[in-house]
């Protein structure tokens, strides 16, 4: 028994089986965390070593290079980038897609095991980074504090952080720019002399007497006692009195030669929030968590954590994701509802009947809330990746249902029993149908299997679609006949033979019948001058594929999410303090110039040795990071993007100071979901002079073109600073070695951690030091001790000699070879078409042989991207042929129907082209469901003419009838989908920006392909049938000449 017919049969069954389904996917909805990405693992690694006091050129040789070699035989790995920077190695290993991250963070541990002995000695050990979206913060809390800022940091991890840190999902709670407690022994070089004393001997003294050390244990009759030692430092002040040495018979006190200072960090960040001092804390989420859920958790603590602070202690908001998460969520959500209204007034225009459009728009509840059950098994989230495949799906998921309800009413109209009709119409069109539903499928589970970037990004929609797809052809085949038996009846005014009653519905039936047979006439134009219909046609689209030329091609739209990074750098060896007034100027003229901005903030200073969120990226006394958050888009009449450029003109025209600035949408520069794309060229050479002369010349041609915007090189300005040539034979004549050396130099001028003083389960590092006024100079350098194994003092300058040189601050490599990159933002213009200039540009550059060039950034993956999408697109079209070859039984019909793609592709060329929309990822994901989509028409259209063809119909009499017939259910699908797609396309809330090009793609493609499909499938449907018929005539002609002749061939012989 068929499952339409069992359906038919069992109504209460089959009912109760789709409540239980919605009863399920509404149970799964309420469960589903909410996010604005899927949760993904991305291919990347990050290693980050820190080696405090080291210079670029020391980091790159003493710790990237034997890193980098041990990583690069690590399986599976792409790239390996670095940076080397002032007391910081960062290496990032990119992997290819679709092995196990976490199996390839092991392999990684275990090569950093295997090269940590061959590290210098004062290297801490290598963190490591699994990059995911969980990384992103879903918070930065801005705080503004006066009085409180010595113990800030302590007062914030006590009061905020750890509470916030026991948050059910909270994963980090990081405290930026707030300086930690730090207790600097200040000595006296001069007095240290005096007393024969060493930095080194007093920093060993208080590490040896700040313990606490067990003695054992022993008995006491019938006790047993433990017996320790208690030596640890109750109070910071105690250091002073501790004896270091003795001197003519006299004890030397720490005081004597020092002076203890309980202070914070001497070199750290300093973080402003709208021009006031205070701190920034960064919260992140545990994997799978709900951003959302977490965020309100977060915002409904802080005011009663406030309350328990100082005072003079503001906490604030500077970024909240869950605000863009909840708009973008609604502007889907809106998005699909805008959708299924359109496509029931759509039904209801054709239908007429208020019964049949329940019953057609019934199946997209269903549909969308059964796929949610596959989003909670699963453990994936809501987010804009699954909303946007329900909005994708609404005008999908009615087809088949319209064509099952289309069928069943003829057949009542023609005066079968409903129940009957049901069953019988039904079973007409169930292959049709199926078919219909595997050629979306064949486009959309591909997309599950795709890598890369495009795989990562859009594999929840394939699985989503797909599933979405297989609930509607079930619906169409059990629910969709079973409710046309119960619900739908002839009217009675055709039953009695009498004029139908005049209603509204009465003139649209009207014009539908005049637009019936309008097609009709037109193809029996077309039919009759079916030379002239191919050529014009197919002219069409040639026509259209040279608009290709004038389409530019960018990675992702940009999208508005209310945030701008700023970074700013004045030149090399600028105070801190020069860099907080300008940017405190800037800050101060955005506020009072721009209305939109809520929140502005920024840090400026080098990153603290153990702030690794601020280690990620630049940083140092003249480096400033600025965040700005806007109003949100509805409450502004400007866009981001225009914000942007004001901001960059200010700068360029008020700021002369910033030698460089980056004002990046989105947040981060070249973030490919949200902020504008970036052109990165690469120049790979070791000589630093080559490459950045090569550089500068890029930058230059660049800067000269239109739609680029922070043109920008990585590797700054040359660093002056001060080397140390040791005399290796003095060295060696008082025995000891340049390593030696050069720890003595680094205790007096960077400090000995001498151990840690505890207080209230804290620990404060305990830093041994010259004096900051015994360090200022260059004679202050060549006087300092260093001594021998014997205990011999010798002055720096009787073993070598302080010398000025130039170091570049950041060295990058990438593939184990230096690397500079010249960075452009895409501003208003096709990335394609900056791309071409350049390129130009480099040609008639005069580059060294041993220089190379390449082209990265987002241009690269957009490249990787579209090859994948190429690949994808045939292994659909390839597949969907297969389907409607073993549907037809024939190579020929899937062949006709498959010209429908072509004018298909098109369509998506002309409407990019009018609308000034780039070819990206969306748009060309549109290309490809539109294969799955237009195949549709052109199945439903040939195998009705099929079906006249068996009835003993003509050629033109059954492609004429058939194209008739299924005129209203082709193009009602038609309109469903292109309907279901309008408020993507116009769509103007938070995250619109996203999907519009993909909108905009399915309608211009599936309106011109069907358009044209309606006339070109059938003629050349014609063409082939006719040639067929004629080779039929000819065989069977040869079969008769051939049995005619027989006879005479026998009597011959006879």
């Amino acid at each position: 028994m068929s499952l339409y017919s069992s359906a038919v049969k069992r109504p209460i069954t089959t009912l109760l089986c789709f409540v239980t389904v919605v009863i399920l996917g509404l149970f799964s909805l309420a469960k589903l965390p909410i996010d604005l990405y899927p949760d993904i693992d991305t291919n990347s690694i990050m290693v980050i070593t820190m080696y405090p006091g080291a210079s670029a050129k020391d980091i790159e040789q003493n710790v990237t290079k034997p890193l980098e070699n041990a990583l690069n035989s690590v399986e599976h790995l792409k790239h390996v980038t670095s940076t080397s920077r002032e007391n910081t190695s960062v290496i990032t290993l990119e992997f290819e897609y679709g092995y196990d991250i976490d199996v390839l963070t092991n392999d990684v541990r275990d090569k950093l095991d295997m090269v940590e002995s061959m590290l210098p000695d004062d290297v801490n050990n290598p963190i490591i980074f699994k990059f995911s979206t969980d990384m992103i913060p879903i918070c930065l809390l801005s705080v503004e504090a006066t009085e409180s800022m010595p113990g800030l940091y302590k007062i914030l991890d006590e009061g905020i952080a750890n509470p916030l840190a026991r948050i059910d999902g909270v994963g980090t709670v990081s405290i930026s720019g707030a300086p930690k407690r730090e207790i600097h022994v200040y000595v006296d070089p001069n007095r240290l002399e005096a007393y024969n004393l060493s930095v080194e001997q007093i920093s060993s003294l208080i590490g040896a007497e700040n313990r606490n050390i067990p003695g054992g244990s022993f008995d006491i009759g019938s006790n047993t006692y433990a017996l320790r030692v208690q030596g640890e430092f109750d109070e910071s002040s105690q250091l002073a009195a501790l004896p270091v040495g003795s001197y003519q018979g006299k004890t030397v006190y720490l005081r004597d030669v020092a002076r203890i200072v309980d202070s914070v960090e001497e070199r750290t960040q300093h973080t402003y929030n709208n021009g006031k001092e205070g701190a920034m804390i960064i919260i992140q989420k545990q994997s799978g968590a709900n951003s959302v859920e977490i965020s309100d958790k977060v915002k409904s603590m802080l005011p009663k954590l406030e309350k328990d602070l100082p005072s003079d202690i503001q906490i604030g908001v500077i970024v909240d994701t869950s605000d863009n998460i909840r708009n973008t969520i609604a502007s889907l959500v809106e998005t699909v509802l805008y959708a299924l209204l359109f496509v029931a007034i759509v039904v209801f225009l054709f239908l007429g009947r208020w019964r049949a459009t329940m019953i057609i728009v019934i199946t997209i509840p269903i549909s969308l809330i059964a796929s949610f059950i596959y989003l909670y098994i699963t453990g994936n989230s809501l987010n804009i990746i699954s909303l946007s495949a329900l909005s994708i799906s609404i005008g999908m998921v009615v087809d088949d249902a319209i064509v099952v309800l289309e069928n069943v009413t003829t057949h009542i109209e023609r005066g079968a029993a409903p129940k009957q009709a049901a069953v019988h119409g039904t079973n007409e069109v169930a292959i049709s149908v199926i078919a219909s539903t595997l050629t979306l499928i064949a486009v959309f589970f591909p997309l599950t299997m795709v890598t890369g970037m495009t795989g990562v990004m859009f594999r929840q929609l394939g699985w989503m679609v797909t599933i979405m797809m297989i609930i509607s052809t079930t619906c169409a085949l059990s629910l969709t006949p079973m409710l046309c038996s119960q619900w739908l009846r002839l009217r009675p005014q055709d039953q009695n033979g009498a004029h139908r009653k005049k209603n509204w519905y009465s003139y649209v039936e009207k014009a539908l019948d005049k637009f019936d047979a309008w097609y009709a006439r037109q193809l029996k134009r077309v039919t009759s001058h079916r030379s002239v219909t191919i050529v014009v046609c197919l002219a069409i689209f040639v026509g259209s594929i040279f608009l290709m030329r004038f389409v530019g091609t960018e990675f992702f739209p940009m999208s508005d999410n209310s945030r701008i990074g700023v970074s700013l750098e004045l030149p090399i060896g600028a105070r801190e303090s020069e860099a907080l007034d300008a940017t405190s100027r800037l800050d101060s003229l955005w506020r009072a110039k721009y209305p939109e901005i809520l929140v502005s903030n920024f840090t400026v200073g080098p990153a603290s040795s153990d702030n690794t969120f601020a280690s990620l990226s630049d940083n140092g006394p003249h480096i400033v990071s600025m965040n700005v958050r806007l109003k949100d888009l509805s409450d502004r009449k400007r866009g981001i993007a225009e914000i942007a450029d004001d901001m960059r003109k200010d700068i360029e025209t008020q700021f002369p100071e910033f030698k460089k600035a980056q004002v990046n949408v989105g947040g981060g520069r070249g973030s490919s979901m949200s902020g504008q794309s970036t052109v990165d060229f690469e120049i790979y050479g070791y000589d630093f002079a080559e490459t950045d002369s090569v550089a500068v010349q890029l930058k230059g041609a660049l800067q000269g073109m239109e739609g680029t915007a922070d043109v920008t090189i990585s590797r700054s300005d040359y660093q002056p600073e001060y080397q140390v040539d040791f005399d290796r034979e003095k060295l060696a004549m008082y025995g000891i070695n340049l390593q030696t050396a050069a720890y003595y130099l680094r205790n007096r001028i960077n400090g000995a951690t001498a151990t840690q003083f505890r207080e209230e389960g804290e620990e404060y590092d305990v830093k041994v030091m010259y004096e900051p006024d015994s360090r200022t100079s260059i004679e202050d350098i060549e006087n300092i001790m260093i001594y021998s194994n014997t205990g011999q003092a010798i002055r720096l300058k009787e073993l070598g000699k302080v010398v000025e040189r130039s170091t570049p601050p950041t060295i990058e490599r990438k593939d184990r070879e230096r690397v500079i990159t010249v960075s452009a933002v895409v501003d208003g213009r096709p990335m394609s078409e900056i791309v071409a200039d350049a390129e130009a540009a480099i040609d008639g550059m005069d580059i060294p042989s041993n220089i190379s060039i390449e082209i990265a950034g987002s241009y690269e993956d957009q490249q990787d991207s579209f090859a994948d999408l190429l690949m994808l697109g045939v292994l659909i079209i390839i597949l969907v042929y297969i389907v409607m070859a073993a549907q037809f039984e024939s190579f020929t019909y899937p062949g006709i129907i498959m010209t429908s793609l072509l004018f298909a592709f098109s369509g998506v060329f002309l409407i990019l082209w009018l609308t000034g929309h780039t070819l990206n990822i969306m748009s060309m994901i549109g290309a490809i469901m539109l294969i799955g989509i237009v195949v549709k028409n052109g199945i439903v259209l040939i195998d009705y003419i099929t079906l006249n063809r068996e009835r003993g119909m003509s050629v033109k009499r059954a492609v004429i009838d058939g194209g008739r017939s299924r005129l209203r259910p082709v193009v009602m699908t038609t309109l469903t989908t292109i309907l279901g797609m309008v408020p993507m396309a116009i769509g103007s809330g938070e995250g619109a920006e996203m999907w519009r090009p993909m909108g905009t793609a399915v309608i211009g493609g599936l309106t011109f392909s069907t358009i044209l499909t309606l006339l070109f499938v059938p003629t050349l449907y014609c063409v082939f049938a006719g040639n067929g018929i004629k080779n039929q005539r000819r065989k069977y002609h040869k079969a008769l000449a051939a049995k005619a002749a027989e006879p005479t061939v026998i009597k011959n012989k006879d």
